[in-house]
């Protein structure tokens, strides 16, 4: 059941922002962090003991996540990359055409020097260098698509035109163009005989004809092919870019739903433990309520976080321990084998409260005595190997073949979030032990830092602790 956040302090009446710090009893008295230090921890109303308030994240994180999916779109083409590579690739062009006409006139027996033949093509080709930029942001403005290609294609249409207007006139301002009358080639807006401005309208309508077919084909259309390439590209990244970001938010609530369903599930079974022994030993059962308060404080301190490192990991487990030894008293003894190097490693919340819980269910309580629950965790290589074994009567053949199939509420949300942490780095094997009772094994990859786990959850939600 979802409990509304109160967003004013019950003593002074101040706003407590739902991000905030605050004090909660377990009537859900809220108070703000100074009246909570006024009244030294001790709930003013009804006497109850004030705890941190998980901070709720919900709210925030989902703006973020919109915030993030609108951001995260391809970047723009950069203009001064567009220019560098027009005039390159244009100047490539040019000389490769120098070489070309050189060799051609050479096997001709009209033989001209190379290094005349260059200027001569570079003032020729590099009409489309300053051309190009512009011709290449109007195809990506308006790229032709299934559902609207009228009027991109009206546009494009417009543009080669304007295209080939403008390349006609630089042409005929940088190239000389032959003339039938003086059998030569000569400028088209510069007399040689006066060297004065001659503007020559003839020489531009000759070098429209010479040249159009060449300036839509041979230059506008692979100028309007490319930026659709790059267009379609960067549609196809957005798309694949959103759908990764999806996949990891599904991902993300789907860890947040299997670690909601271990905390109940824990809660239950120990309440039912606690009243186990409310008729039989009340003091016991309050030995076990309060231990209880305190893992629940722990517990609520990790809401949301899905990655903590093992020491908090196994300081969570040795307070429910402690409140199994108040129930089972002499009959439960606890051997950790823990190597120092593993207690940064990076583990799970909640990984192995469950399994801790199904050997004491499953081998402790079915023993009289000298129950015995061995806690490990070893680096071997490049993994994190936690073993969590007891010394009950073990499995019987029928059950063994039945823990593939069956498993609890516990195990089967620990394999599902092992499965979407890790993926194919992890493995959970369950088995006999090698004198008596059932050992379960928990491999995963051994990491002290955050880092990139599977739709990135692990580091997102390591950044929240």
């Amino acid at each position: 059941m979802h409990l509304e956040m109160k967003t004013q302090c019950e003593k002074c009446g101040g706003a407590l922002p739902p991000d905030g710090e605050a004090y909660i009893c377990s009537y859900e008295c809220t108070l703000c962090p100074p009246c909570a230090a006024n009244v030294h921890g001790i709930c003013p109303n009804c006497g109850g003991e004030l705890s941190n308030r998980p901070r709720r994240k919900t709210a925030i994180e989902s703006a973020e996540t919109t915030e993030n999916l609108d951001s995260q779109t391809p970047e723009r083409v950069r203009p001064w990359l567009v220019w560098a590579v027009s005039f390159g690739l244009w100047t490539f062009i040019a000389l490769a055409a120098s070489v070309a006409i050189y060799r051609y006139d050479l096997a001709a027996g009209t033989p001209m020097s190379f290094l005349s033949e260059i200027p001569l093509e570079l003032s020729r080709v590099l009409t489309y260098a300053p051309l190009t930029p512009f011709a290449f942001a109007l195809a990506l403005r308006y790229p032709l698509q299934r559902e609207n290609w009228l009027r991109p294609a009206l546009v494009l249409l417009a543009g080669g035109i304007a295209f080939m207007g403008a390349h006609v006139i630089l042409r005929g301002l940088t190239y000389p163009v032959w003339d039938w009358g003086t059998k030569g080639f000569v400028s088209a807006v510069w007399d040689s005989q006066t060297h004065g401005v001659r503007i020559r309208p003839e020489l531009f309508l000759r070098v429209f004809y010479a040249n159009s077919i060449e300036d839509i084909t041979g230059a506008y259309l692979p100028i309007v092919v490319v930026a659709h390439a790059v267009s379609y590209y960067r549609r196809f990244r957005d798309r694949e870019l959103r759908a990764s970001q999806l996949e990891g938010q599904v991902a993300k609530a789907h860890l947040q739903a299997l670690k909601n369903q271990l905390q109940p599930h824990f809660l239950f079974n120990t309440l039912h433990s606690i009243s186990a022994l409310m008729l039989t030993d009340v003091r016991a059962a309050d030995r076990m309520m309060s231990r209880l308060s305190d893992l629940l404080r722990i517990s609520l301190e990790s809401d949301g976080i899905q990655i903590i490192p093992l020491s908090q990991e196994l300081e969570f487990v040795n307070g429910y321990l402690e409140i199994e030894k108040v129930r089972f008293e002499d009959r439960l003894n606890v051997v950790f084998d823990v190597a120092p190097d593993t207690l940064d490693a990076l583990v799970p919340h909640l990984l192995l409260q469950p399994l801790v819980e199904n050997a004491v269910r499953h081998g402790i309580s079915r023993r009289s005595r000298n129950g015995e629950v061995r806690i490990a965790a070893s680096h071997q290589g490049g993994s994190l190997c936690l073993q969590v074994a007891d010394n009950g009567p073990g499995m019987e053949k029928s059950d063994a073949s039945k823990t593939q199939t069956k498993t609890g509420l516990g195990l089967r949300a620990t394999k599902e979030r092992l499965q979407t942490l890790y993926a194919n780095e992890q493995s959970m094997e369950i088995r006999s032990a090698p004198e008596s009772g059932v050992e379960v094994e928990v491999r995963i990859p051994f990491r002290t830092e955050p880092r990139q786990l599977v739709y990135e959850v692990a580091q997102a939600d390591f950044g929240t602790a």
